[in-house]
C-alpha cells in the first residue's frame, strides 16, 4: 500500500532574521513538518543551524521538526538536537563509521531515526539498518546548498530503496531532497518517494507559500 504523501519545507531559504515567523507561516501554509538542514562546513561546504537556533524556533510551531545532520561524527551532537525539539534525526551513511550504532542511539534518546544516502552511495548501504529507521532519505542533489538542479539519475535508486523498504516489512517512508519543484515532484513520486523536501520551490513565490505547497501536493498526488 502506498505511503501517505508529506510535504516538508526546508527552512534553508527562509528569512533567517524572522525565523520564528517563518516557521509559524509554514505551519499555517499547510506543511506536514519542517526540516532543519544542519551543516558543519566539513561534511558539506556550508554552515547552518546549531541546536540553540532550532530550540528558539521550536516555540513558534507545533509541527514536527526533523534535523538533517549533514555533519561529520553526528554521534557527538545527537542529544543536543533531540533536546532542541527535533523528533527525528536523519544520519548520513557516509558521515560515521558505525552508522548502526548511531541510529540505535537516536532511538535510545527517544527520537525517530532516519538514514540518508548521498547521490554516489548505493542503496545497499542501508540494507542492514532498516530495522532501526522509519525513513530513508535519497538525496537528489549533492548536499550542501539549496537551489540545485534535481538529479533525475537518482530515480532508479529511489525505486530500489522503496523496494527494499517494502520487503523489510516495516512502515518506512522514502524521502527525497534536492531540486523538488512542481516539474520534478511527479517523477520522484512515481519512483517511490512519498516524503518531499522542498526549499527554493516554496519561498518567494508570487502566490505565497501556501499556494506553493498546495501546488506541490497536487502534483505529487497525481503523478
Amino acid at each position: 500500500m502506498a505511503r501517505p504523501i508529506a510535504i516538508v519545507p526546508s527552512v534553508l531559504p527562509a528569512d533567517l532574521a524572522r525565523l520564528g515567523e517563518e516557521v509559524a507561516a509554514l505551519e499555517a501554509a499547510g506543511a506536514d513538518r519542517i526540516q532543519w538542514d544542519v551543516m558543519d562546513g566539513r561534511f558539506v561546504p556550508n554552515l547552518t543551524f546549531g541546536p540553540e537556533v532550532i530550540a528558539a524556533a521550536r516555540r513558534h510551531s507545533g509541527l514536527p521538526f526533523e534535523a538533517h545532520l549533514m555533519v561529520e561524527a553526528p554521534e557527538r551532537m545527537l542529544e543536543r538536537y533531540v533536546d532542541a525539539g527535533c523528533g527525528r534525526l536523519i544520519v548520513h551513511v557516509e558521515s560515521t563509521v558505525h552508522v548502526h550504532r548511531v541510529l540505535a542511539e537516536v532511538v535510545r534518546l527517544g527520537a525517530k531515526a532516519a538514514v540518508a544516502l548521498n547521490p554516489s552511495t548505493p542503496a545497499v548501504a542501508v540494507a542492514h539498518v532498516l530495522d532501526l529507521v522509519d525513513m530513508v532519505l535519497v538525496m537528489t542533489v549533492n548536499p550542501g546548498f539549496g537551489g540545485q538542479r534535481y538529479l533525475a539519475s537518482m530515480e532508479p535508486k529511489i525505486r530500489e530503496v522503496r523496494a527494499m523498504c517494502d520487503a523489510s516489512g516495516g512502515e518506512i517512508d522514502v524521502e527525497v531532497d534536492g531540486g523538488i519543484a512542481p516539474d520534478t515532484v511527479a517523477a520522484a513520486v512515481r519512483a517511490g518517494a512519498n516524503v518531499l523536501v522542498a526549499g527554493s520551490a516554496l519561498f518567494g513565490r508570487p502566490g505565497g507559500t501556501a499556494s506553493a505547497i498546495t501546488e506541490l501536493r497536487r502534483r505529487a498526488a497525481a503523478p
